[in-house]
């Protein structure tokens, strides 16, 4: 089945309003406006590293052709524009610089692009023309409502990093709650819907799991504290969103090994290796601790993944076929809630194994009387049947 991202992206390319160039001097010539959405990885002190944004910062300075307005669309620290600033100040022409981050997610891209929440534009005062230049660049997302927040840039550098470290500090604390709940016999499903059905609360980012990973949410975590500590402000609801996820993340091993004690020489089938469904991208990935581990215990891996690739390691195996992945193992373990893997022939999986212990990182079998089945469940703070 095609998407609506690929049938969006092939109509536009088709209709030269979309084009691609490995040259991005010959790109920046003639235009009116540059995004900058290049990558800003995690230093060694939890900042940012904003070489690639300087990179281009420099090259537009140099290559343009008229006035421009220069959007960072990069996640980048507070101060970011101001710096930016500096760097195309001695252009020949005016370059604008404007701060709009990006609420993306990973697989929903080009939708959450055409659809957003909302759009935070951050704006220097007195620059009509760039506010002119955005306003009209954002008009057909905003024929029905109108989503712009304006604001200035320190404030949109601030938002983008405080609204995922929210969201990371939701799940962090599910995450805390889940395992209250193994220990007092609650159910962490029900605690999640009668806590979510509160309006002020919500239901999203409120399911528990292995710990979040990706490309955002742990170097945004990590930034905001690096940013507040270089201000002498301590921001402990995020220093503690990162312990308890850095701690939630062995949660599975932790589970393997109350099941089956020691893994050495034991096969273990993991299922998911991407941090989440619909992406290739294994960053922070919650499944390469789980499979350092078990290696590390000297165990027997074998995984799978629709699209997401292992980087490889002794002992470690990617098989293409998921039931393969399973054969002969010790225990199951389910990392990543890709469609195919949340409704199973557990009859075959059964038969594949050879012990039917099913670990369930994301809850999502919980509902399906595994234990009548003849299998070993057990899920993250939930009451399995």
């Amino acid at each position: 089945m095609v998407s609506y991202q690929s049938m969006h992206l092939k109509r536009n390319f088709e209709q030269k309003r979309l084009t691609f160039s490995a040259n991005p001097i010959a790109s920046i010539k003639g235009v009116n406006v540059v995004f900058v959405a290049v990558g800003t990885p995690s230093r060694n002190d939890g900042g940012a590293h904003l070489g690639y944004v300087d990179d281009v910062a420099k090259m537009v300075a140099d290559n343009a052709t008229g006035k421009v307005v220069l959007v960072l669309k990069s996640t980048v620290p507070i101060g970011t524009n101001k710096r930016v600033r500096n760097i195309v100040k001695d252009s020949q022409h005016d370059i604008n610089v404007v701060s709009n981050p990006e609420f993306l997610k990973e697989g929903e891209a080009v939708n959450d692009f055409m659809k957003p929440d909302r759009i935070v534009v951050g704006i220097s005062d007195g620059d009509e023309h760039s506010k002119s230049i955005m306003h009209r660049l954002y008009h057909p997302v905003c024929l029905m409502k109108e989503k712009i927040v304006w604001m200035n840039p320190e404030s949109a550098e601030m938002t983008k990093y405080v609204a995922n470290t929210m969201l990371a500090m939701r799940i962090s604390f599910m995450n805390e709650v889940a395992g209250l709940c193994e220990k007092v016999g609650a159910d962490v499903h029900s605690v999640r819907h009668g806590v979510g059905s509160d309006q002020r609360i919500g239901s999203r980012f409120l399911y528990s799991g292995p710990g979040y990973g990706g490309s955002c949410f742990p170097k945004d975590v990590s930034a905001l504290v690096h940013t507040g500590r270089e201000n002498d402000v301590e921001i402990e609801l995020a220093v503690a969103t990162d312990r308890v996820n850095q701690r939630q993340k062995g949660i599975l091993v932790r589970k393997l090994r109350k099941h089956l004690g020691d893994l050495r020489g034991q096969k273990i089938a993991v299922w998911g290796i991407s941090f989440k469904p619909k992406t290739d991208d294994i960053r922070e990935s919650p499944a390469l601790n789980l499979i350092d581990s078990i290696l590390a215990d000297g165990g027997i891996v074998t995984a799978h993944d629709p699209v997401a690739k292992h980087p490889g390691a002794k002992n470690f195996t990617q098989m293409d076929d998921e039931y393969e992945a399973a054969k002969d193992a010790q225990a199951l373990v389910l990392v990543t809630e890709w469609r195919p893997y949340q409704s199973p022939d557990f009859e075959r999986l059964k038969e594949e194994m050879s012990n039917p212990l099913l670990i369930d990182g994301r809850n999502i079998w919980s509902t399906y009387e595994l234990k009548d089945m003849g299998f070993t469940y057990e899920g993250v703070g939930v009451i399995g049947k």
